[in-house]
């Protein structure tokens, strides 16, 4: 299972990392503690939170910042959802406020060993998604 600390957890989710403590203190974010003390998040609690943020975002009218975006875009993100069908499997990320949906090959999905709460970068060309993990 893919952890990541509250650093980490912040920069998936476009907030500071206090508000990453704040949610957690207040049980909206459900965390670990390493030997050393440190808090980490599951990658599917993560994901969980994504999924729900950008679904309020969504309801509240929010649009996303009013940026011009070139035709190379690269989103990094939680992976949230895999389904397969046969020899090919739909993946979703949720990067920010971004879903991503990409159709892919299962094979391609059990290499890179892609399922919910797993980093993923999804690389945007033309009408072309190509899925990723960085190392």
């Amino acid at each position: 299972m893919c952890q990541f600390r509250m650093g980490e957890a912040a920069n998936l989710l476009g907030v500071s990392p206090d508000t990453v403590r704040r949610w957690t203190d207040a049980g909206r974010l459900t965390t670990e503690r390493t030997t050393g003390g440190h808090r980490t998040v599951a990658g599917t609690e993560l994901a969980r939170l994504a999924q729900e943020l950008a679904s309020e975002s969504a309801s509240s009218g929010e649009s996303t910042r009013g940026t011009a975006l070139s035709a190379r875009n690269r989103f990094t993100g939680l992976v949230t959802r895999v389904t397969r069908d046969g020899v090919m499997a739909q993946v979703e990320i949720q990067a920010g406020t971004h879903r991503v949906v990409s159709l892919l090959s299962a094979e391609a999905v059990d290499d890179l060993g892609l399922t919910p709460g797993v980093l993923a970068v999804a690389a945007v060309k033309a009408t072309n998604v190509v899925v990723e993990r960085p190392h």
